[in-house]
């Protein structure tokens, strides 16, 4: 549906019933599939066929929505995962091993900051975080000869600093190595990180895909633009024969535009299984046909709100991209014109306690580990989701003990206002 706007990809792309089939994506709850010999299953494992026999690795509701989300980005290939911290992973451990390198922004989730710096570093990968202002000379300079990779996130969760991607993907480039960015806040629908230099995009479809609190899950797009065999050296995964699926060379047998998931999918699913439920897939379909109507409504009430916070007299600083004082606010115009997201993160006088006695005396917003659905919410970020990380690297991936991130849902602008304003004031 490469022709057709966003608004018709979201609700119409990467299914199209043929006569009598279903109109909405068929659930196939089903863990394996039937064939009539031996020979037809085995040109599946050899890769020689294209088709399903066992859920864990690939499954027809998942590729569906898989492509939908594919058409949305602008990609050549996709698949769905258990979670966004799933698809984080196999983002980077796809073309990473014990010894390699990765260059990552400091301004980044809390649970992915942990998954670079902990646990993949004991893996024997390692992780050079650099700050996401830092000029071409210091990208440049944070790059070694095992450095694999490039990360990034859009918006930062939950400091909203915005990535400026043209710089990271030059950097990444520059070196021969791809840049990988979660773009979770804004969605397709506000950035495509793919038309600005990104090559693989993920995804936490948890969020604002889902839209609705119902169904974890994660994806991985693919552009299929980045040139795996002009890099041959650096990717031996992807260019030299995998003598677990007799020697295939994923780069050479599906090119560049379906080589990466392919290798995601036959490979690390199949040995580590963070496959996301067909259920699962089903609701975040649901959601995605909206995803155009909603995203709107989620800017809106973060502008709103976030231009009421920077006039209170409690407030100390606000963070939000949409604001023309916030200094990413004109790299936010140039990669997402029409707003990015509707989470606000601002920090009040006193610090930690002054946050929890704020957050006690909502009404409206829940305080939720959640973080952008239909329903407000809201949480201190240093107490919750970076409770893992040392107020140094909190200062340094710009979240203050005292930070309190709101996310916007989709109700009356006007009532979320009077519910903030009435707890700064008691």
């Amino acid at each position: 549906m490469s022709n057709y706007s966003m608004d018709t990809k979201c609700v119409q792309g990467g299914y199209t019933p043929g006569n009598g089939e279903p109109r909405q994506i068929p659930i196939v709850q089903s863990t394996t599939f039937k064939y009539a010999t031996s020979s037809d299953m085995g040109k599946l494992f050899d890769l020689e066929a294209s088709g399903y026999f066992y859920t864990r690795l690939q499954n027809p509701t998942n590729d569906y929505v898989a492509a939908k989300i594919a058409e949305l980005e602008g990609g050549s290939a996709a698949m769905l995962t258990s979670s966004g911290q799933a698809a984080n992973f196999f983002a980077l451990f796809n073309i990473c091993e014990a010894g390699s390198h990765v260059v990552a922004s400091s301004s980044i989730y809390g649970g992915t900051f942990n998954l670079l710096a902990v646990t993949m570093a004991k893996m024997g990968i390692e992780t050079t975080f650099v700050s996401p202002d830092a000029t071409e000379e210091e990208l440049a300079a944070a790059f070694k000869d095992n450095t694999r990779a490039v990360f990034g996130e859009t918006i930062a969760n939950p400091a909203l600093t915005v990535l400026d991607i043209e710089r990271f993907a030059k950097a990444a480039h520059d070196h021969g190595v791809p840049l990988i960015i979660d773009n979770t806040f804004p969605t397709p629908v506000n950035c495509r990180p793919i038309e600005w230099g990104a090559d693989i995009v993920t995804h936490s479809t948890t969020k604002y895909m889902d839209g609705h609190g119902v169904a974890v899950g994660g994806a991985i797009v693919d552009s299929g633009k980045f040139d795996w065999m002009a890099h041959a050296d650096k990717f031996p995964g992807l260019t030299t024969p995998d003598e677990s699926y007799h020697g295939i060379v994923y780069a050479e047998k599906f090119g560049k535009e379906g080589a990466f998931i392919t290798k995601a999918t036959s490979q690390l699913m199949r040995d580590l299984g963070s496959i996301q439920s067909p259920q699962n897939a089903f609701y975040l379909n649901l959601g995605l046909e909206s995803l155009h109507v909603r995203m709107p409504k989620h800017v809106e009430n973060g502008q709103a709100v976030a231009e009421f916070l920077e006039q209170h007299e409690k407030v100390v600083k606000v963070n939000y991209p949409g604001l023309k004082s916030d200094p990413y606010y004109d790299r936010a115009m140039k990669y997402m014109g029409n707003g990015g997201c509707g989470v606000v993160s601002f920090e009040i006088a006193g610090g930690r306690e002054a946050a929890e006695a704020f957050m006690g005396k909502l009404k409206i917003c829940a305080i939720e580990t959640h973080v952008a659905d239909a329903r407000t919410c809201c949480l201190n970020p240093a107490t919750s989701t970076h409770r893992q990380m040392t107020d140094e690297q909190l200062n340094a991936a710009g979240i203050p003990a005292g930070l309190i991130r709101i996310s916007c849902g989709l109700e009356d602008k006007k009532d979320l206002i009077a519910d903030i304003e009435q707890a700064l004031r008691n």
